[in-house]
């Protein structure tokens, strides 16, 4: 199944105010955040690729056109040369396709329509979110619908408190936004070819395409509680980058052992202190 990835964003609130690197290219680990997304589609055994590319292409197209298979597989050096004891890439397919500076997402989306209309199903991706979601049992709930589009849906991530007030102003309870009975978008997507009917010229994904489906009932959601991370912030990747180095990584599913059940403690439990750190204002 292919699989579209929107790479082309600025992702200001990433911006450290010195690199110029897209937000998919900003390293967790020795690889950058869209080889991460990509390596996990490929344990699905999904490994055909279109790039919509945008803000810092050149960073993208460069990366993959100078890739060094060594700095995540084994080798042998022998006598100069290099014997890979495994490999990451050799068997994917990427497709570089330029889709506009300042494209929003659903126009990104129609600029490689031609690329995904034969399919029965694609799926698609904002490429800077990592989970251990079961990507098969998604697509296969899909499958089972007459539905047009399907996301992930997860709790709300942000650390404020809603407060209860009633109206006497003496406030009745206080909780997180994950305590509430609300769910956000996830940024994995299962879509079917029928959802360029219904995206505009210049349109955004969701706002013109999945909000007006979704009143129609044919978008479908699926509700993961399991790990979801994403890196829209300089203080989101930075929990990323601590929970690589400390070898605490749900989301890398092919290194995990076909046995081996998820340990997601010691992460969420990162992730839920840098959550509620005081915010800064």
């Amino acid at each position: 199944m292919k699989v579209v990835l929107f790479c082309g964003g600025y992702g200001m609130r990433m911006r450290d105010g010195v690199s110029d690197l897209p937000k998919p290219m900003h390293p967790v680990g020795p690889r950058p955040l869209i080889w991460h997304v990509m390596r996990y589609y490929a344990h699905f055994g999904h490994k055909d690729f279109v790039l919509c590319l945008g803000y810092g292409a050149h960073h993208i197209k460069d990366f993959f056109l100078n890739y060094s298979e060594t700095a995540s597989n084994d080798f042998v050096l022998r006598g100069g040369d290099v014997e890979l004891l495994g490999s990451d890439i050799q068997d994917w397919t990427i497709t570089f396709v330029h889709t506009g500076l300042d494209s929003p997402i659903g126009e990104r989306l129609r600029r490689v329509r031609t690329l995904v209309d034969g399919e029965e199903m694609f799926l698609a991706n904002y490429a800077d979110v990592l989970t251990d979601m079961p990507l098969n049992d998604m697509i296969e709930k899909f499958r089972a619908t007459d539905a047009v589009g399907a996301l992930l849906a997860v709790p709300p991530q942000s650390a404020f408190h809603c407060v209860d007030v009633g109206d006497d102003d003496r406030i009745a309870s206080i909780s997180t936004l994950q305590q509430m009975p609300l769910w956000e978008n996830g940024g994995y997507f299962v879509l079917r070819p029928e959802i360029f009917d219904h995206l505009p010229e210049d349109g955004d994904l969701i706002a013109d395409a999945c909000a007006p489906l979704a009143k129609e009932g044919r978008m479908m959601a699926y509700r993961h509680r399991g790990f979801w991370q994403p890196a829209d912030t300089v203080k989101e990747r930075t929990a990323l980058e601590a929970a690589y180095q400390g070898g605490t990584r749900p989301w890398m599913l092919w290194e995990r052992r076909p046995s081996e059940a998820p340990d997601r403690d010691p992460l969420q439990a990162a992730i839920a202190a840098l959550n509620t750190a005081p915010l800064e204002r």
